[in-house]
């Protein structure tokens, strides 16, 4: 709910997702968790479904979403990414259908800056990752269950032919937040800009990575 240029963080991620062609609808998936009631009416003025599931096992909040959606596909978009680009998300959902993927995404080898991260998976997928997923982060995270069988799950990686992924554009921290409102500003604050225009204006004055460039990337950590 900060705000960047004027509009919330999370209405920028819609904003930008209503550009895509590849997507029949837009569903915002929050917690039950008070905290979260703020989200759930953001989603009523802004005119997006929004569902409410569990705070920790985001696997089965993501399914009993889908089910309630009737989705047959799922593109995983996280709102913390407010420079998310449409064409890339099409691009990925576009590799996911050619190569007949069960996963397809943009960051199983990361090239693009992070911000950008874009999941596309079948729902048969989805369902069975629930089903079978037993570990703590495979719940909080979603995915793993999928990216990590690649025995079980037909997987496919989108790559850019140059390696953009030092560039840091999700928010995890004020830092971010600072260097996203700064790119937001260089850009008019639009919501219709590229993810290759944010790049322009970022490595332009490189004096703006350095706003975030010592924050690192979380990862999540599991035994076995």
């Amino acid at each position: 709910m900060r705000d960047v240029g004027g509009r919330t963080v999370l209405e920028r991620v819609i904003n930008r997702l209503e550009r895509c062609t590849s997507l029949t609808s837009i569903v915002v998936a929050t917690t039950t968790q008070s905290v979260d009631d703020a989200i759930v009416l953001a989603c009523v003025d802004l005119n997006v479904t929004c569902t409410r599931g569990s705070e920790k096992d985001v696997l089965d909040r993501y399914c009993q979403t889908a089910k309630k959606m009737n989705a047959d596909y799922v593109v995983r978009i996280t709102s913390d990414c407010p420079l998310i680009d449409p064409e890339l998300v099409d691009r990925t959902v576009e590799l996911f259908f050619e190569q007949r993927a069960d996963y397809a995404s943009n960051s199983i080898s990361r090239t693009y800056p992070q911000g950008l991260d874009t999941e596309v998976f079948s729902f048969s997928a989805l369902e069975r990752a629930w089903k079978e997923a037993a570990r703590d982060y495979e719940r909080e995270h979603v995915t793993p269950y999928l990216y990590e069988h690649p025995g079980l799950f037909r997987l496919a990686s989108l790559t850019n032919p140059i390696d953009f992924s030092h560039h840091r554009w999700t928010l995890d921290t004020v830092e971010d937040l600072v260097l996203v409102r700064e790119l937001y500003s260089r850009l008019g604050n639009r919501d219709y800009f590229r993810w290759q225009e944010a790049l322009t204006a970022a490595e332009r004055e490189p004096a703006l990575a350095y706003l975030n460039s010592h924050i690192l990337q979380k990862h999540y950590t599991h035994a076995g």
